[in-house]
């Protein structure tokens, strides 16, 4: 007699790397080429803004495309896509407030609204926030829509605290830094809960990130240590693609040794 095989659990395997000393490397490194990315597109380049904005969502849209389709963590789609997504996500807090006129404030509190809506409908329809469990495309959805709201709100935020309260930039990245070193602390030292503190030091990791990258590559004049967007960029870029290489090689011995 012909039997159905039974059916099998998802082919998709976890769509999301390890959270290891690298990642947040990578990661704090994105946000300052988002940050740096979008000011060498829009002004060395001469892009402008939409220019610049539609040239990146293309790159975007063909990232995630490349992500979207693969059914385990790929080191290089991944992270191109989070380069990718943290320069859009600065684009767009950056057309609201020069284009738009949206003050910082109330960008931060919109993007703010979002992202905790986003968190609230996936957790509802998922019941799971965890970066262990991306391996449906309805969750890998959610993940990619909150990693967007995150960057838009980081640099909203990051740029509130540096330049609408007039701390400078130095003192945004120590401020940003040390609210991580303390999420970082009620984590491993009070045992608070992981996927909360997992998604409030990444949200802070982008005004850190955005903060270091306006630091390093504003001019003197301006708070910063003027090492232009260009060096920054180029810097925070080959250090990325050599720690991805490194991963991929990692994935790629392990494949092979499966």
């Amino acid at each position: 007699m012909h039997t159905s095989p039974a059916p099998t659990k998802s082919l998709w395997l976890n769509k999301v790397p390890e959270v290891t000393l690298i990642f947040w490397i990578i990661k704090m490194m994105s946000t300052t080429v988002g940050e740096t990315a979008a000011d060498y597109l829009n002004f060395k380049l001469h892009f402008g803004l939409g220019g610049t904005t539609l040239v990146v969502g293309i790159l975007l849209a063909i990232s995630m495309l490349w992500q979207l389709q693969a059914r385990r963590y790929v080191p290089a789609p991944y992270w191109l896509a989070v380069v990718l997504i943290s320069v859009f996500g600065t684009l767009v807090t950056d057309n609201l407030t020069d284009e738009m006129q949206v003050p910082l404030a109330l960008s931060t509190g919109v993007f703010s609204i979002a992202l905790i809506a986003t968190f609230a409908v996936w957790y509802s329809q998922e019941k799971t926030l965890s970066i262990h469990a991306i391996d449906t495309p309805k969750r890998e959805r959610y993940y990619w829509t909150v990693i967007l709201f995150t960057f838009a709100l980081g640099t909203a935020a990051g740029d509130w605290v540096a330049e609408g309260m007039n701390i400078g930039y130095a003192n945004a990245a120590l401020l940003f830094g040390g609210l991580i070193a303390i999420t970082a602390a009620a984590h491993y030292l009070f045992k608070a809960n992981a996927v909360t503190c997992f998604w409030v030091a990444y949200v802070l990791t982008r005004p850190f990130g955005a903060a270091c990258g306006d630091l390093l590559s504003h001019s003197a004049s301006k708070g910063g240590l003027g090492l232009g967007t260009t060096n920054t960029s180029i810097l925070f870029l080959v250090v990325i693609i050599a720690l991805v290489g490194y991963l991929s090689t990692g994935a790629k011995t392990d494949r092979d040794s499966a």
